[in-house]
């Protein structure tokens, strides 16, 4: 029991201390000690979290009738005493499922409690011509096969996230606008839901595909850093900013559209309906046209691939063979890269840019350009010049991303899971 708590219990005349929501912080605090230090024996974990040995014992049976802890071997507790078994999260019954709608394909990434992938899809859509509630229809099509199919191995799915390349309403799952989808207003999490007849216990999440990404980012470990910011390469750019170690939504929870930033004036006309944004200078269809105008011609035949990560590959094939046009066109993507990256560095000051999707896999041949720019436009100098590097995570950090959310939430609310039966 915390202070305040025992001291309430005390205070004559005081209020009946909500003994269930003692109970409920108890367990996310026994939990999240074995996350953090893990694994652990019950007397570690008493001294860690200051309960007593009584009341960790009784939270962890709880925890392993949830299938959210388990016992693993015995370690010596000091130099006395009988040795101890120790505690790891197991989560082994516990699904989180993440989606991802992107303006070419959908993907779909499952994970247990404890980190370990469990399913990965992957569909070419183009959801650019198809009606919003086709696209949904599809995406649920293929989330309620990775659903049923675990559980018929005995495994939950309490929540689902979904990543979107546009501004959400985060508390009603409503995506405000998509351009390069042509989406307005589009209650992604309610059809989501109603199409897969979930119940009220399985959370949907839908975010910003960028925020997420930021976030399965900012969980690894070659990025981990308090001051992060993730900027997507795909047909749309976005951003994802961390600061202090936390997203940073804005007011409306709209941050991040670094894409519509205006960057040229007399430019081409963005998806948006405004001139000379970012993403018309830096998008992946950008890149095809400059360092691999010939794809474009054959897209429009029908006689190419139209998967991102299939034109990602092919432009990184022909940059190593030392394509003349596709160095050339890299080059000048990663200049007016540079110029776009140049103002979140002057604004937020972060410690490290992430690039992903087409941007990690031809990070060699636009990081020279990219950083050359970025100097010559950051007020503070050389000092304000962060490190900027590709994306580990490429282009499945989004989806990643969206599941994470929902296993963040089982670790806040452990008592969301059932009890194994």
């Amino acid at each position: 029991m915390s202070q305040s708590a025992a001291e309430a219990a005390r205070s004559p005349g005081a209020a009946p201390v909500d003994q269930m929501a003692v109970r409920r912080v108890n367990l996310v605090r026994v939990l999240g000690e074995v996350r953090s230090a893990g694994p652990l024996s019950r007397a570690t974990v008493a001294r860690h979290t200051g309960l007593t040995r009584a009341t960790v014992s009784s939270l962890v049976a709880e925890l392993i009738e949830r299938r959210l802890l388990r016992e693993t071997d015995y370690q010596q507790d000091g130099t006395v005493g009988r040795p101890g078994r120790r505690l790891e999260i197991d989560g082994r019954g516990v699904a989180a499922l993440g989606l991802e709608i992107n303006s070419r394909y959908l993907a779909a990434w499952s994970t247990d409690l404890a980190g370990r992938p469990l399913h990965e899809r992957r569909l070419v859509h183009d959801a650019t011509r198809e009606d919003a509630e086709v696209t949904i229809r599809t995406l649920a099509a293929m989330a309620g096969e990775l659903v049923d199919g675990a559980l018929r191995a005995g495994v939950h799915t309490v929540g689902i996230g979904v990543a979107v390349p546009g501004p959400v309403d985060i508390a009603t799952g409503l995506v405000r606008s998509a351009p390069n989808l042509h989406w307005k207003d589009v209650p992604v999490a309610g059809l989501l839901r109603d199409l897969l007849g979930l119940p009220d216990g399985v959370s949907v999440v839908v975010d910003n595909e960028a925020n997420l990404a930021a976030l399965a980012e900012r969980g690894h470990a070659q990025s981990a850093a308090a001051d992060l910011l993730y900027v997507t390469g795909e047909a749309g750019i976005g951003a994802g900013i961390v600061a202090d170690g936390r997203l940073l939504r804005g007011a409306g929870g709209f941050s991040g559209e670094l894409g519509h930033i205006q960057v040229d004036p007399a430019g081409e006309t963005c998806a948006c309906g405004r001139t000379g944004c970012l993403e018309t200078k830096v998008g992946l269809p950008a890149a095809m046209r400059v360092a691999a105008p010939d794809l474009v011609s054959r897209q429009a035949a029908g006689t190419a691939f139209d998967d991102p990560q299939e034109q990602a590959r092919e432009l990184l094939r022909r940059a190593a063979q030392g394509d003349p046009r596709a160095l050339t066109g890299l080059d000048e993507i990663g200049r007016w890269l540079g110029i776009g990256l140049s103002i979140p560095v002057n604004l937020l000051n972060p410690d490290v840019i992430v690039l992903g999707g087409y941007f990690a896999a031809v990070a060699p041949y636009l990081l020279p350009a990219a950083m050359r720019e970025l100097r010559d436009r950051a007020v503070a100098g050389d000092s304000a010049v962060c490190r900027v590097t590709g994306s580990a995570l490429g282009f499945t950090a989004a989806v990643r991303g969206a599941a994470d959310v929902i296993v963040e939430e089982i670790f806040a609310d452990p008592g969301r899971v059932g009890v194994a039966s």
